[in-house]
């Protein structure tokens, strides 16, 4: 879970969450390239007390800052298209909830399998011990290492389910049923909270995620 003294991008959980991470470094390092070379060019341009006059309207040096941006724009954008169909693909999921946005709680449904419906809505603060501002009274729990499905909407305004460690984040959006599939690589607790403003409580109403062997969840859903 990230604190307020973390710099990095929170421990990845899922496989489009590193992914995510290694296209970020990818492109952190490009940019941090393209950076130290722009300065040092300014840097010998303000020490260079002479004049060039064959400078001007260089036929090579257009041709080279033409093409050189070219070629990294492509070698940025093909990791970032192959993350993006990755996170659009939906394999044949085992588990489908359905996850509703409301001013300001969410609702969940697991429709596919005993009929559960849950509200989730901030923990109380007399209840809480650790997790401010993070916790819920009801977590939505979800087998790991299993193909899972999320359809998301909205019964009033623009709401964003958002877990940040399992690198997923989809709009609700009234009257549209948007889709995401996620697999989970360890047990634990996964927060996160809605990402759109909302209303006035915008900032109340978390996410809580509780990953688990199937058995246990097998049970859980059996009660």
């Amino acid at each position: 879970m990230s604190t307020w003294m973390k710099m990095s991008l929170p421990d990845s959980a899922s496989p489009i969450m590193e992914q995510l991470i290694f296209f970020h470094d990818h492109t952190l390092f490009i940019s941090l390239m393209i950076l130290s070379t722009v300065m040092y060019m300014m840097m010998m341009m303000f020490k260079n007390k002479l004049i060039n006059r064959n400078l001007n309207e260089n036929q090579m040096i257009e041709t080279t800052w033409t093409i050189m941006p070219a070629l990294i724009l492509v070698t940025i954008a093909i990791p970032s298209l192959k993350i993006l169909y990755m996170m659009e693909e939906i394999i044949n999921p085992v588990i489908t909830i359905k996850t509703m946005g409301h001013q300001w709680f969410w609702s969940y449904e697991y429709s596919d399998k005993n009929q559960i419906e849950i509200e989730s809505y901030m923990e109380k603060k007399k209840k809480l011990k650790k997790f401010r501002l993070l916790d819920v009274d009801n977590r939505i729990s979800l087998p790991y290492l299993t193909q899972s499905r999320m359809l998301i909407s909205s019964t009033d305004v623009l709401h964003s389910w958002t877990i940040p460690s399992l690198g997923l984040k989809m709009d609700a959006i009234p009257g549209r049923l948007n889709q995401i599939s996620m697999i989970i690589n360890k047990p634990g607790l996964f927060f996160g909270q809605c990402s759109e403003i909302c209303g006035t409580n915008h900032s109340f109403m978390p996410i809580v995620l509780e990953s688990v062997k199937m058995k246990y969840f097998i049970k859980w859903i059996n009660k």
